[in-house]
């Protein structure tokens, strides 16, 4: 009986403890939820380590339970009262936030917590780390402003070193400002008035924050550069405070066995070797992992783990003519869902790690071989379980300063005026485009970076078009994804709903691989299971699951004349349902697959019969 007590009474005290730790945090309800959001714990909020491309083992979450508060625009400095509590890393508008409010144009946004810096970080910098914040933060510690950045969708980093007071705890504050759809920044799908394709707007933190202590001499970047043809890879890391002398190992490893290694000055490029490579593809994503370790007289002063992968895509023509999008040289049908990256309980952010991967598990689960991220960046690891799990990526651009103007032209393209952007406009655009592809850099998923959608504030089309491929030549670049056709790019890409279809082959000289970058839609709203009950809405809508794959078998057989005459790649709208959409394969509380895996998978796997292509 005694040790019945004794069990009973740690049970009660561990209810205790988990009901003061939850103490000012709970999701807000009213909307459905996904079963990740019961696993939520405002102590350990997604507490994976965030940038898997560049591993160091000293670090400290941040994320968790902060202060918030929502003031008029004009106040510029942090409010003496707070609102209360928000967990970090959901927008303030989210569900799993705890606050579910909106801000808008004429408000800001305020953060506030205390930081603990360990003591394992003594004598070093303290790097701030953001993934992503929700567009203009205004960074203060200690009441000192340390720094300012503006972009939605790439992460950033503040040194905190010169603004640290004696002591381990320091006062972080951060202010947002967001304009959603009243700016002409990058916002991708937000929108004041959520309605149709355009979903709620997302403010502050979205992605995890974190704090590293380096070396005063620390890698800030690596770009690594596949090259099947030459079996080489080649490697870049920069190095801040470098010293006169200093080196930079870098080391390739298979598995355990090294199989190459090279050193060189800080911010030089060195071609490592690959004899025999292993090649990256859908059936084997093989990884290779990758040290940098920089040295002074020898001993080393900062060390980080990343990876890379041997993979090439390129373009080239088959026996008549038309361009093909090809994998390692060889031509693979790539097939996959528009992906829009959404969660009714947190938004743009998952819930937990494994609901992120959950999506692209299911992805391949159901036949897939590629994803297309529409108007949104993910967080890293979202990318790298890509990586881990051979699934191509198309990157969007997320879109801003919508209002192109639709002209129709003959046959199945259509054509649009670029749109005249201030120069503000082009400048928040560009720079963000820019870091958007210098983090993703590195992930060799991506194989395609698409820079405009459906004309959506598409400007300087060539232009754009011809920067990126100069950016990176290693990917293939859709300059329009949808419309605005120009004789640019590596590709030539048709919407098409809700049956497919494809533009011409021999469209601009055949100098362009032609791919289906939209189609299908079909609806199934499910009772239970949809952000609103009613005025719900597919492209086509249907009464069961049945007559829903029975259509949508007969578009992948309709697919596969299409890639007899000449189509590289198709996408399907859509994963999942997003907020009123009901057109995707799963709920968008993610509960019901709306057609069973094997029979989508067995229907996609003959779309990769490369006898189709002959």
């Amino acid at each position: 009986m005694k040790k019945q007590a004794v069990a009973f009474s740690l049970m009660l005290l561990a209810m205790a403890q988990t009901n003061a730790q939850n103490a000012g945090w709970k999701p807000v309800t009213g909307k459905i939820t996904t079963e990740w959001a019961s696993k939520v714990d405002p102590n350990n909020t997604l507490p994976e380590y965030p940038r898997p491309q560049m591993v160091r083992g000293a670090w400290a979450s941040l994320n968790g339970l902060w202060q918030y508060a929502i003031t008029p625009k004009s106040q510029e400095t942090l409010p003496a009262t707070l609102d209360g509590n928000i967990l970090v890393p959901f927008a303030v508008e989210s569900s799993l936030s705890g606050v579910a409010k909106t801000v808008g144009k004429d408000s800001v946004l305020w953060y506030k917590r205390t930081i603990d810096i360990p003591s394992s970080f003594k004598n070093k910098n303290i790097l701030l780390h953001f993934g992503a914040v929700d567009w203009q933060a205004d960074i203060f510690l200690n009441g000192q402003k340390v720094s300012t950045h503006q972009g939605g969708f790439e992460p950033f980093t503040v040194d905190l070193t010169a603004a640290l007071k004696k002591g381990t705890k320091q006062e972080l504050a951060i202010r947002v400002w967001d304009p959603t759809d009243e700016g002409p920044q990058p916002r991708g799908k937000q929108v004041k008035k959520p309605e149709g394709i355009w979903y709620t707007p997302v403010t502050g933190i979205w992605q995890t924050v974190w704090m590293e202590g380096v070396a005063k001499t620390y890698i800030t970047s690596s770009r690594q550069t596949p090259n099947v043809d030459a079996k080489t890879v080649t490697v870049l890391a920069n190095v801040n405070n470098a010293q006169p002398g200093d080196e930079v190992r870098v080391a390739a490893f298979d598995g355990n066995n090294k199989v190459a290694e090279q050193t060189v000055a800080p911010g030089s490029e060195a071609a490592l070797a690959i004899a025999n490579p292993h090649l990256w593809s859908t059936a084997d994503p093989h990884l290779y992992d990758l040290t940098y370790t920089v040295l002074r007289k020898g001993k080393v002063v900062d060390e980080v783990k990343s990876y890379f992968a041997m993979r090439k895509i390129s373009l080239a023509a088959d026996k008549n003519g038309i361009q093909r999008m090809m994998l390692n040289d060889k031509f693979v049908f790539q097939y996959g869902p528009l992906d829009q990256g959404w969660w009714p309980d947190g938004l743009y952010t998952a819930p937990t790690d494994e609901a992120m991967k959950y999506d692209i598990v299911k992805t391949k689960d159901m036949g897939f071989n590629m994803i297309r991220k529409h108007i949104k960046v993910e967080p890293a690891r979202w990318y790298y379980y890509c990586d881990q799990m051979g699934m191509l990526v198309w990157q969007d651009m997320p879109s801003g300063d919508l209002g192109n103007h639709w002209e129709n032209r003959p046959g199945v393209l259509g054509r649009a005026t670029d749109k005249d952007r201030s120069t503000e406009s082009e400048q928040y655009y560009r720079t963000e485009w820019n870091q958007i592809i210098d983090a993703l850099y590195n992930f060799p998923s991506i194989i395609v970076w698409t820079p405009f959608n459906e004309a959506w504030g598409q400007f300087k089309t060539e232009d754009i078009t011809n920067w990126t491929m100069q950016k990176d030549p290693s990917r293939l670049v859709n300059s329009a994804s949808g419309g605005n056709f120009y004789p640019v790019g590596h590709i030539c890409d048709l919407h098409n709903y809700p049956e497919p279809a494809m533009p011409r082959p021999d469209i601009f000289g055949s100098k362009q691989a032609v791919v289906l970058g939209e189609f299908g839609g079909l609806g199934l709203p499910l009772e239970g299971h949809t952000w609103q009950e009613k005025n719900n809405w597919g492209y086509r809508s249907f009464k069961n699951a049945d007559e829903m794959f029975k259509m949508y078998a007969s578009y992948t057989e309709k697919l596969q004349g299409l890639i007899k005459q000449g189509l590289s790649a198709a996408v399907y709208t859509q994963t999942t349902d997003v907020e009123v959409e009901t057109n995707g394969f799963m709920t968008y509380d993610r509960k019901v697959m709306k057609m069973p895996e094997a029979k989508l998978k067995e229907v996609n796997d003959k779309l990769y019969n490369p006898a189709l292509a002959e």
